[in-house]
């Protein structure tokens, strides 16, 4: 293997003991000093960046880069492979919403997309927002979007110029081309418009980052004189706003991770007062779309762990008038439903595999969408429009690239609309997409989607990248993925773990994998690694683990439980500094995320249970593989002094092995890079790491 020589001394962050006392338990943290005081301010404006910290960054990014300066060339032949994936010049599908259908493109060299619309009767292309223009002269650039009013006149559209996710929401006249006066800073991004397009719904961010207000704006008139519409209160839960496809209802959505609140106002009216749905009853889910006279509510209600629909009408909406029309069936997860004027429509998954079902809403006769893969992708994109036949949805397997389709729900009939192009080439043939099952310690077993090539041996001696996230109910689609070609082409089995805190297998396994059933989801990760190599994919020291943002706890928890199984771990904004930031009740996604870890302030058992997997509090004197961690200097999410003190404590602890590397992207935030190719260049680096790690550099 290539091993990390004639390094320089690794950054060594100074230690400066703090002790924190909490339920009768001290501790000390030598590096919280890496938190700058001033983070609300410096999110805006990164240049306030305390100097000595700054320093301290700075320097372990000239670390990293002299650790991996010998993958220069790897790096940029990893770029080219990739963007030679990827279409330059291409363009949506556009979706019909009716004079127009709107759609989004980018060009031969852009970074950003453009937003487009089209004359349904064939009158031509305009562009209505040119990323590209807008992103000009900044380091950072990111759209929230483009959507347009109910007359089709003009658009409301936002940016983040920072990383820190306040975004900037404007107004252009589609006629003109020009922004109108109507300015609204620190959204959530984007806006919601009234049904006579006089004016929009927005969320307004506080200074930590909370969604904590609902506005109207009047266009035209003053920010100062927007009306306050809802204020959210409680610290522990989202909200934001949306519109029914029908323009008749606006949808006030508040939430946490297991609590769902709706509340309502017509569109036609921004000065009523909006209607309470249910109120928020602890663990109850649910969720709106319109049918004409009926709300369909997607929900958990009355002991339906996988989710049931049931309709209401739109006057009376409340839980007494809910009846169920889509049964709960243990198993078989209902993920997402849409309503249009004949048909309901919904995504769900059983046995890992997702499909499609349309009933028709006059006869409840159904039929499902399904494909016949091992493992596969599917996702329900429906339509703008509400009187239609016609749904679209796209299909795609680790081998096979992406697939649109136009759906006519009446005839059954499949329409291929576009397939992914891969312009440096692509055969399906030449690649091997399986899903096994890894067998838990506790009986359970854990699907792991893998794609390799046909040529790669399998008696162990293959590298293996092995993907992991498991938090929040989030399900890591089986879907086609252009880069990690690049390291299936140099001999990598590309392996993603379906482990626990995810729904892969229902509710169930995401509930088996949160709070005090966290555990499962790191011995789930550890017992897909030791399937793998049980099975002859590959080697302990071949494998590489990588994970992002709760992820990235995932990375920080497996290497310290079992470092002796990883030849080497990606850890990209990682969430491991779990215990302090969920004992800071002012950091933005504190409060909200409780449900998911448990209140350590609170609760003693809570912060017992944090303290005894939390990847920061149990760096171990032990040796540890080579770590890439990487940061966004303005990440609101994770924020950067989380791998930051990871980093520093583990240099400090380890007996042997390494190096540990920690890039801090000092323009970006949680997301990397905004430009599509620059977030290539992102990936490049990782790739390189893992290469150079199994000794495929060269």
């Amino acid at each position: 293997m290539t091993a990390f020589n004639d390094l320089p001394d690794a950054p060594r962050a100074e230690r400066r003991p703090t002790t924190d006392t909490r339920h009768g338990v001290t501790r000390t943290d030598d590096y919280a000093w890496l938190r700058t005081a001033n983070w609300q301010e410096m999110f805006k404006r990164p240049e306030t960046l305390e100097p000595e910290i700054r320093q301290h960054l700075e320097a372990e990014n000239a670390y990293q880069r002299a650790a991996l300066a010998d993958t220069t060339v790897l790096r940029d032949q990893l770029f080219k492979e990739m963007k030679a994936r990827i279409k330059e010049d291409d363009s949506s599908v556009p979706s019909p919403d009716g004079p127009f259908a709107y759609g989004t493109e980018f060009v031969t060299g852009g970074e950003q997309p453009r937003y487009f619309r089209e004359a349904r009767d064939g009158s031509g292309r305009e562009i209505i927002l040119d990323g590209d223009a807008e992103a000009a002269g900044r380091d950072y650039f990111r759209l929230a979007g483009s959507s347009h009013s109910p007359d089709h006149s003009r658009t409301i559209w936002g940016y983040d110029d920072k990383g820190s996710e306040f975004y900037t929401v404007k107004v252009r006249d589609l006629a003109s081309g020009q922004d109108l006066e109507d300015i609204v800073e620190n959204t959530g991004g984007g806006g919601t418009w009234c049904a006579d397009g006089s004016g929009f719904f927005y969320t307004r961010l506080d200074e930590n980052h909370r969604p904590s207000k609902i506005f109207f704006h009047r266009l035209g008139t003053s920010v100062t004189e927007d009306r306050l519409i809802y204020e959210e209160t409680d610290t522990g839960f989202f909200m934001g706003v949306g519109g029914s496809r029908l323009d008749d209802f606006i949808f006030i959505d508040i939430h946490d991770h297991e609590t769902s609140e709706f509340r309502l106002l017509p569109a036609s009216n921004p000065f009523a007062e909006p209607k309470l749905v249910a109120p928020r009853e602890t663990g109850i889910e649910y969720d709106l779309t319109e049918g004409g006279d009926v709300f369909f509510i997607l929900t958990n209600a009355d002991g339906a762990e996988d989710f049931k629909i049931v309709e209401a009408p739109v006057d009376q909406p409340e839980r007494a008038n809910w009846r169920d029309v889509v049964a709960h069936k243990p198993g078989r997860l209902i993920l997402a439903h849409m309503a249009f004027s004949r048909f309901l429509v919904w995504l769900e998954r059983e046995n890992s595999l997702p499909r499609i079902i349309v009933r028709d809403r006059e006869t409840s006769e159904e039929h499902a969408i399904a494909f016949d893969e091992e493992a596969y992708s599917l996702g329900l994109q429906g339509s703008l429009e509400y009187d239609t036949d016609v749904i679209r949805f796209s299909y795609s397997s680790m081998t096979t690239p992406s697939q649109l389709y136009d759906y006519d729900m009446r005839t059954r009939e499949r329409t291929l609309l576009k397939t992914q192009e891969v312009p440096s080439g692509h055969n399906p043939d030449d690649y091997v997409t399986r899903r096994v099952m890894a067998p838990a310690s506790d009986g359970e077993t854990v699907p792991v989607s893998l794609i390799y090539h046909k040529n790669t041996p399998l008696d162990g001696s293959a590298p293996c990248l092995l993907y992991g996230y498991g938090s929040y109910g989030i399900t890591i689609p089986a879907s086609f993925n252009t880069n990690c070609l690049s390291l299936v082409d140099r001999g990598f089995v590309y392996a993603i773990a379906h482990i626990r805190g995810g729904k892969d297998k229902g509710f169930g396994w995401y509930d088996k994998g949160r709070r005090e059933h966290k555990l499962n989801t790191f011995t789930d990760f550890i017992a897909a690694a030791d399937h793998l190599v049980a099975e002859g994919f590959t080697s302990h020291s071949k494998i590489v683990a990588q994970g992002g943002s709760a992820g990235g706890m995932l990375m920080g928890a497996v290497v310290n439980m079992a470092p002796e199984k990883f030849g080497g771990i990606i850890a990209a904004v990682p969430f491991v500094d779990v215990l302090n930031t969920m004992l800071d009740d002012t950091l933005p996604l504190t409060p909200p995320e409780w449900p998911e870890w448990g209140n350590p302030i609170a609760s003693k058992d809570a912060y017992d249970l944090i303290a005894s997997y939390a990847p920061y509090e149990n760096v171990t004197a032990t040796t540890y593989p080579p770590i890439f961690a990487i940061a966004g200097l303005t990440d609101p999410r994770v924020t950067y002094w989380e791998p930051a003190k990871w980093v520093a404590r583990i240099r400090e602890t380890m007996t042997g092995g390494g190096p540990i590397l920690f890039k801090t992207n000092m323009d970006a935030g949680h997301a990397g890079a905004s430009g599509r190719f620059q977030r290539l260049e992102e990936i490049a680096h990782e790739y390189a790491f893992a290469l150079k790690v199994v000794g495929k550099a060269a």
